[in-house]
Parts: structure tokens; sequence; C-alpha cells
């Protein structure tokens, strides 16, 4: 009779960056149930909102993640700006989809860095980190930050990008595409690769359903859903459709990001061919009376952004929901009958971040 033992693991283990802590409830090797914990590193930023002011607490949203800075900045600038009845000018939302594509680009391949790291591939993590580092120049060079970007603002951007930088941008990205794509056939060819990925951690359809999964987790599971087909920016005039596979396994979230990597650079090229010249923001003054929700497709999934006023420069309520937040349900369906060397490896496939979930 198999004897059925309770592994701790996390909040820090060799493998994963982020301190989510897991019971592992186990019969020989096999789990059988997983048990999450979080609130290891809880800050309390959304009970600033009470204490800055609406126009100042973009700064506090962009540090909830600092690879979906960009995205939380935008989420919670279309909150605010929607409580307002504000409508920003089309550069802008020309310019906030380009950048939040580079910020997908960045996590994609850092989380391909972080894959190749986990099942040993040191020489493929230092490669995926090294291009990856293009997309932090461009970063750089744009925004004048590398990690917080500081550009998004309620009424629009702090920062234009000259249509030169913008063609060059495109030209850089175009440059990269090939290295790229060497890298992503090892993820996709090496049959050492597959071996750690095929089969492992895999999450039907209808679960994806039922436990709302989001993002590459859902697109794994072959769920066609993804907000920037109706959500803010100018996706609707790029016209692309979801990188989407079935099997529903580790490897089917691998195939996702590969594909959304390829997608980004491809929605860039066409934005940028696109973008009209104009005013990048609009004055914003006064208080914020009503309430706003946002969706906003993050290199994770979807993010929710929540903003209610309160007649002052104040705002009463702010609420962002992360993806991690919502995938995590999943991640425990997932691990039920894993072998316990697996554990980490299917973490890391839902891409966790613990800091977005713990605000």
């Amino acid at each position: 009779m198999a004897k059925r033992t309770i592994i701790p693991f996390g909040p820090q283990h060799p493998v994963l960056p982020e301190p989510i802590h897991l019971d592992l409830v186990l019969e020989d090797e096999v789990v059988v149930e997983a048990i999450p914990s979080i609130g290891f590193i809880h800050r309390g930023l959304e009970k600033l909102v009470e204490k800055k002011e609406y126009t100042e607490m973009v700064y506090v949203i962009e540090r909830i993640c600092g690879i979906c800075s960009f995205g939380h900045g935008w989420g919670y600038s279309a909150a605010v700006e929607g409580a307002m009845g504000v409508e920003i000018p089309e550069r802008a939302q020309y310019l906030r989809t380009i950048w939040h594509e580079l910020s997908r680009l960045h996590s994609h391949l850092l989380w391909l860095g972080l894959l190749a790291d986990a099942f040993g591939f040191e020489s493929l993590f230092m490669h995926c980190w090294r291009v990856r580092e293009t997309i932090l120049d461009l970063f750089e060079k744009t925004t004048g930050g590398r990690v917080i970007f500081s550009v998004c603002k309620v009424g629009g951007l702090r920062k234009d990008i000259d249509n030169e930088t913008l063609k060059e941008m495109v030209d850089t990205l175009n440059g990269i595409e090939n290295d790229i794509r060497d890298l992503t056939n090892v993820f996709i060819n090496d049959k050492s690769v597959k071996n750690r990925l095929c089969g492992v951690g895999v999450l039907s359809k209808e679960d994806a359903i039922d436990l709302s999964a989001t993002g590459p987790v859902a697109r794994g599971s072959g769920l066609v859903q993804d907000i920037r087909l109706n959500g803010p920016g100018v996706y609707d005039k790029l016209d692309f459709e979801p990188v989407v596979e079935q099997a529903g396994d580790c490897y089917a979230r691998c195939l996702v990001r590969i594909g959304e990597v390829f997608q980004s650079i491809k929605l860039i090229e066409k934005a940028v061919s696109q973008i009209p010249d104009g005013p990048i923001d609009v004055p914003v003054k006064g208080n914020v009376k009503g309430e706003f929700a946002v969706r906003l497709e993050q290199p994770r999934g979807e993010g929710f952004y929540y903003a209610k006023g309160a007649d002052s420069k104040f705002l009463e309520r702010i609420r962002v929901r992360t993806p991690t937040n919502m995938n995590i349900p999943s991640l425990v369906k997932m691990l039920q009958g894993c072998e316990l060397a697996d554990v980490p490896m299917m973490v890391l496939t839902i891409d966790p971040c613990i800091s977005c979930t713990e605000r």
C-alpha cells in the first residue's frame, strides 16, 4: 500500500524564480493533491490609492510586476480614463500597442530562457536572454528604462517615438527574427526537450473552461481566447488570429508562446506602418467621479483593472486581477497525478508571477 506524505514545495526552489508555496500530498512519487499558499510577499499596493493622487498612482501600479510593468500602467490608465470619459489620441493608442507587444516579446523570451534553465539546457538559457537584451535595449532607447518605463499616464503618454526610430525598431526586430527562429527550433524539435514537456501537465479544454484559465495556459488547451481581439489598443486594425494549440500539455503551452513571439514582431511591424501623426496626450483635469473596468491581454493572460472615483484627487478603490491569480486553480488541477520530478516544470509553464498575485 502506498504511503502518503506531505512535501512542502517553496516558497524558494532552485528551479523557480518565484516564491510560490505548495503543499504536495504524495503517494510514493505521485502527487495526489496540491494545496497552494500565497501571502509571502504581500505589499498592499492597492491600499496606497488612498494616499496617492490618481495621477501619481500609475507609478505604483507599474511596480506590481517588473515584467508586465507597461501593461499594468496601461490597464490602470485606461480604467481611470474610462471613469473620467477621456478619449486619448489615436497615435497614443498605437504607441501603447507597440510598447505592449515589445513587453510580450520581452516576457516570452525571458520565460523561454527560464524553461531551458529548468531542464538544464544552460547554453539555450543564455542565448534566449542574449536575444532578450535587444528588446530591453529598444525599451531603453524609447522610454529611458529597461524594467519600469513610466511612459503611460492618465490621458495618454509622456513620451513619443519619432517615425525614424519606429522604423529602426522594426529593422532591429526583423534582424533578430532568424536568431529567435534558430533558438525556438530547439524547443520545438529537440528530443530531450520533448521528453520533458510532451504529455506532462495536461489540462483539458473542459477543465480550462471550468477553471477560467487564461492566456497561453488557456490557448494551449484549445481555447480561442485573447482579450486583444476586443480590448483596448488598435488590435482591431492589425488583423490577427490568436495562437492556439490543442494538446493542453507543457509542450503546447511552450508552442503557444513561441508562436506569439513571432506574432508580436508582425503586429509591431503592422502598427508602425499604420501609425498616424498627431498628439500623444490630452489634458486631464478634475476629479474622478465614476467607475470603470478594463480587460487587457498581458503576456501571461487576461489582466482586469477596476477604478472607482471618490470625487476627489484620490480614488476610492483600485482593483487589479492578474493572470497568475486566475491560472493557479488550473495549476492545481494539472499537478494531480503527476510525478514529483515534473512539478517544477509544470509550475513554470503557467509562467507564475507571485508578486503580481500578491498586491
